[in-house]
């Protein structure tokens, strides 16, 4: 999936531009221009739901804590345990913070 996402021109152009962002502010600005509220809200959301998932949360407390189905949480515990390990990277970082 990683290689698909770099072979494509756009998608390239996307992740290079995330790269550029050197504030919070910044970021905020331009994902509130190129994403709606609902889509950033749902990527939020997948996140802390992979945070959770890392403490040994339980699907319910995750359901109750985040309001995520649960078709979403074992999608993105699929995608924590055999994905591209971007999960992992990134929190592996903000825990360096």
């Amino acid at each position: 999936m990683v290689k698909e996402l770099l072979t494509d021109q756009e998608t390239r152009q996307f992740l290079t531009a995330v790269l550029k962002l050197q504030t919070l502010e910044e970021a905020a600005a331009f994902f509130a221009d190129i994403g709606t509220i609902s889509e950033l809200k749902a990527m939020a959301q997948r996140l802390e739901v992979a945070r959770l998932l890392q403490t040994g949360a339980t699907y319910a407390q995750i359901e109750g804590q985040t309001g995520a189905s649960t078709a979403t949480i074992s999608r993105v515990k699929r995608f924590l345990h055999y994905g591209a390990g971007g999960y992992r990277l990134i929190f592996s970082r903000l825990d360096s913070q």
